[in-house]
């Protein structure tokens, strides 16, 4: 499934005035069910839950970011959502999955899955966590769709990412803690490295919340930049983020032993900026950071491609759900 496919998954949903939340499927380590499962309390259910098929041309916002970080919980446990079944599923499982591996996923399954969206409505008692809300998404994945999915090891090709320099981080991956709070929306001390190559006090910090990675394109005196950055989010994340918006099309595989959570934000020239040459032709501008570029020198990180044993998700069995 193509980039421009993904859009009628997430696509202008989450357009904001300035950013799109990056919630596209992006490439990451898929992950089986194991841990975060066990740690949010296993199996979970919604009180009410309601699906229909989205009417043409409309559009519910969505009542929590739908993408694998912890950012943005849910407040007083209301689930809504307007997106496609295979969007639902990386919800429930956290996943974040490039193109060739949703392509993979969907091999045998019915058109109207991967092109039909779904309208769901639903509540959970109490104040329940975002892996929580997961939990109960799986159940009514099961009940309504009739899902059935397990996960198996496959080799496949990814880029390893790693420092380019041992032991040494670029300027714009700092330690969370050096940064602003998850409720500041203004830049302090090392902070002010997460606003743009200029920013300064009166910069806002990017993205504005924690969890939930952004990406933007930005206006410079040379041209336009692409942007993209996270707050508190492991490498992993970092790492998932830069195979979105690089546009990699393999998973990224963190191997640089950091660990703990960063701030990070990364800009350079799209590659489809163009400058035109004399006999009327086109080049790519010359003076612009590209992508593999800014990413060595503002987070002082490399990528290498080679393939690794994962574990993916496979669709076993999916019906389409009667209303309710």
């Amino acid at each position: 499934m193509k980039i421009a496919a993904r859009q009628k998954y997430f696509g202008e949903k989450f357009l904001t005035v300035a950013a799109v939340l990056l919630l596209t499927a992006i490439a990451a380590q898929s992950q089986s069910a194991t841990g975060w499962e066990q740690a949010a309390g296993g199996k979970m259910a919604f009180e009410v839950a309601s699906i229909r098929p989205s009417a043409p041309g409309s559009y519910t916002k969505p009542s929590l970011s739908l993408d694998p970080g912890d950012g943005g919980p849910p407040v007083g446990g209301v689930f809504a959502a307007d997106f496609t079944l295979p969007v639902y599923i990386m919800f429930a499982y956290k996943l974040w999955l490039t193109n060739d591996q949703i392509t993979a996923m969907l091999a045998r399954e019915p058109k109207w899955v991967s092109a039909d969206s779904f309208t769901i409505q639903a509540r959970a008692a109490g104040h329940p966590t975002k892996d929580q809300m997961r939990l109960m998404m799986q159940s009514l994945l099961a009940e309504r769709f009739k899902l059935e999915i397990h996960f198996e090891e496959q080799e496949v090709p990814v880029f390893v990412m790693t420092l380019a320099k041992p032991g040494k981080r670029g300027p714009r991956l700092i330690l969370h803690a050096e940064g602003p709070p998850c409720d500041s929306t203004e830049p302090e001390g090392a902070g002010t490295a997460m606003g743009s190559a200029k920013a300064g006090k009166s910069a806002e910090v990017f993205p504005p919340t924690c969890g939930a990675p952004g990406s933007i394109m930005r206006s410079s005196p040379s041209g336009p930049l692409s942007v993209v950055g996270a707050r508190d989010a492991t490498l992993a994340i970092v790492g998932s983020s830069l195979g979105w918006a690089g546009r990699l099309e393999r998973p990224v595989v963190d191997r640089t032993g950091l660990e703990g959570k960063f701030d990070f934000v990364m800009e350079w020239t799209p590659e489809s900026r163009k400058a035109l040459t004399d006999d009327g032709g086109v080049q790519t501008d010359p003076q612009g950071t590209t992508f593999l570029e800014a990413l060595r020198e503002q987070l002082g990180l490399k990528l290498e491609a080679t393939k690794v044993r994962m574990t993916v998700p496979v669709i076993d069995h999916v019906e389409r759900p009667s209303e309710n």
